[in-house]
């Protein structure tokens, strides 16, 4: 169990609910959580937390907005300066495999949310995350085309979801396999196989 200050400011209160539940996410199953949990991991009554958050849902909605925010942030980071749009890619990958390396608990709700059928606000920050994500992939691909590193053939849209895809996909065999350093071993080696596939040809 985590040990907290009981007194924290109300946003560091809520940074430290977000950071329980992504926590959590990466020993159980996110739907599971419960609030009860959420507080005991935190050493807080209930009440405590509600203090913060109106309900669940508006606790999962808050997370996927950190989430947002977090996995966006490190992969603009990551490519700031490349010149090299498909060296960018590259860096926005392994940057994203590093991110859900660190925090696996994320893609186990990602995968969670956009598996509901209610469209509830978690949903649709998780969509709207993803096509942020596909929006900064494609004008990549676009300038990759435009210098001539990728192909002029390409499919921009069906080159980001393959992208996206495989991402998903290590990520997929490396929780069924219960070991999420799984994906970074692999990762460098997936993305040569998809590099070639984008790229022009010499």
């Amino acid at each position: 169990m985590e040990t907290r200050p009981k007194n924290l400011p109300a946003a560091e209160r809520r940074a430290a609910t977000i950071e329980a539940v992504v926590d959590l996410a990466a020993s159980q199953n996110p739907s599971e959580i419960t609030t009860a949990a959420i507080a005991k991991h935190m050493n807080l009554t209930q009440g405590a937390v509600f203090r913060h958050f109106l309900n669940k849902d508006a606790i999962l909605q808050a997370v996927m907005e950190w989430v947002a925010e977090r996995l966006l942030g490190r992969i603009d980071r990551a490519i700031e300066g490349i010149d090299s749009p498909l060296a960018a890619m590259e860096a926005m990958f392994m940057s994203h495999i590093e991110f859900v390396t660190k925090h696996p608990g994320v893609p186990r709700m990602m995968f969670g949310e956009l598996q509901r059928t209610e469209l509830t606000p978690a949903k649709r920050m998780a969509q709207t995350l993803i096509q942020r994500y596909s929006e900064r992939l494609m004008r990549l691909i676009e300038r990759g085309k435009t210098n001539g590193e990728l192909s002029g053939e390409l499919d921009n849209h069906a080159a980001a979801t393959l992208f996206i895809g495989t991402i998903q996909g290590l990520i997929m065999q490396s929780l069924l396999e219960g070991n999420m350093e799984r994906v970074r071993l692999d990762a460098p080696r997936v993305f040569v196989i998809y590099r070639r596939g984008v790229e022009r040809t010499k």
